[in-house]
C-alpha cells in the first residue's frame, strides 16, 4: 500500500480502505496498551477527586473532570478521542499527572458520541465547554492561560476549536483532519457524516486559524494519519501561523500520550507551544 492511502484511495479495496484508519489493528499490543492506561488512570482519578464529573450541560456526557495544580498557573484541556463514538474522560486521567508535576492544571472533558448524536453536535458541545471553563474555571482554581489540546478525534476537535476567545494555543496529537475518506470506512457506521459535515468540520477544507499550534503525531502512525498532519501544518505554515509539526520517535497511536508524563515530548510541547503564543502576543 502506499504510503499515503489517501492518494491511491480510488484504488483501495474496502478491506484496505478500513485498514488505513483502523489504529486497533495496526498496534499489536494495543488492548495491553489500554488496559495498563486505564489502570493508572483510575488510581489517579481517585487520588484527585476535588473536582470530578463537573456538567458543563444539560446531557449525561456533558462533564469535566478537573486537575487543578497546588499553585496556579496555566491550564491544559485535553479533549480524549476514540473516533468520536467511544471513550470518555475517565480513563485518560493519567495524563494529567505529569503536567500537574510542573505546575500546569489539566481540564479533561467528555462528550456526547455517535451514534446517539453527530459530529456537528459533538463540536457544538466542546464549544459550550469552553464556554463553561472560561467563565467557571478560576473557582475551580484551573483558570487560564488556556491551551487546547487532544489526541485522535480529540486532535481534530482541538482544530476545529482553536478560534474560541478562551484559547490562545493548541497541542493536536495524531489528529484526523481530513473526513471524506472517513466517510468512506467502517467509521461512518455509527458516525453518519453527511457530505455537508465533511465540508464544513475538515480542518483541511477550512480557513486557517491564526493561532500558534503545535501538530505532533508518533512516527509508527497509521501513514493515512501521518499524512494529515503533515499536510494541515504546511498548510498553516503557507498561510503564515505558527507552531512546529512534531514527528515523536519510536511512538505509535497509543504509546505517544506517554510523553505527557514527566520529562516527555508532549509535556515540553505544551510548554514551549505557550511560550510561543505568548511571544507572538507580546
Amino acid at each position: 500500500m502506499s504510503a499515503r492511502p489517501q492518494d491511491v484511495w480510488a484504488t483501495l479495496s474496502q478491506e484496505q480502505r478500513d485498514a488505513s484508519y483502523n489504529n486497533n489493528l495496526a498496534v499489536k499490543n494495543s488492548a495491553e496498551l489500554i488496559e495498563r492506561r486505564n489502570a493508572a488512570s483510575e488510581k489517579y482519578r481517585a487520588a484527585h477527586a476535588k473536582a470530578l464529573d463537573i456538567p458543563y450541560g444539560d446531557k449525561p456526557r456533558m462533564a469535566f473532570d478537573l486537575y487543578p495544580a497546588e499553585n496556579a498557573g496555566p491550564t491544559l484541556i485535553f479533549i480524549h478521542g476514540g473516533y468520536w463514538q467511544r471513550n470518555s474522560r475517565e480513563v485518560f486521567a493519567t495524563y494529567a499527572e505529569g503536567l500537574n508535576k510542573v505546575g500546569w492544571s489539566v481540564a479533561m472533558p467528555s462528550y456526547s458520541l455517535a451514534p446517539q448524536t453527530t459530529l456537528t453536535e459533538i463540536v457544538n458541545e466542546l464549544r459550550q465547554s469552553l464556554d463553561w471553563l472560561a467563565a467557571n474555571g478560576a473557582k475551580y482554581d484551573v483558570a487560564g492561560p488556556y491551551v487546547l489540546s487532544g489526541w485522535s478525534a480529540g486532535g481534530h476537535l482541538t482544530a476545529m476549536l482553536l478560534d474560541h476567545s478562551a484559547v490562545v494555543a493548541g497541542l493536536a496529537i495524531s489528529g484526523v483532519y481530513e473526513l471524506g475518506t472517513i466517510r468512506e470506512t467502517y467509521l461512518n457506521d455509527l458516525l453518519k457524516l453527511t457530505e455537508a459535515e465533511v465540508t464544513a468540520l475538515s480542518p483541511l477544507r477550512l480557513p486557517v486559524i491564526n493561532k500558534p499550534m503545535t501538530i505532533a503525531y508518533g512516527d509508527n502512525e497509521l501513514p493515512a494519519l501521518v499524512s494529515d498532519s503533515r499536510k494541515l501544518h504546511a498548510m498553516r505554515t503557507a498561510a503564515g501561523a505558527v507552531g512546529p509539526l512534531i514527528p515523536i520517535a519510536g511512538e505509535d497511536h497509543f504509546s505517544i500520550l506517554d510523553q505527557f508524563h514527566s520529562g516527555g515530548a508532549l509535556l515540553k510541547a505544551a510548554q514551549d507551544i505557550l511560550a510561543l503564543s505568548q511571544r507572538s502576543a507580546a
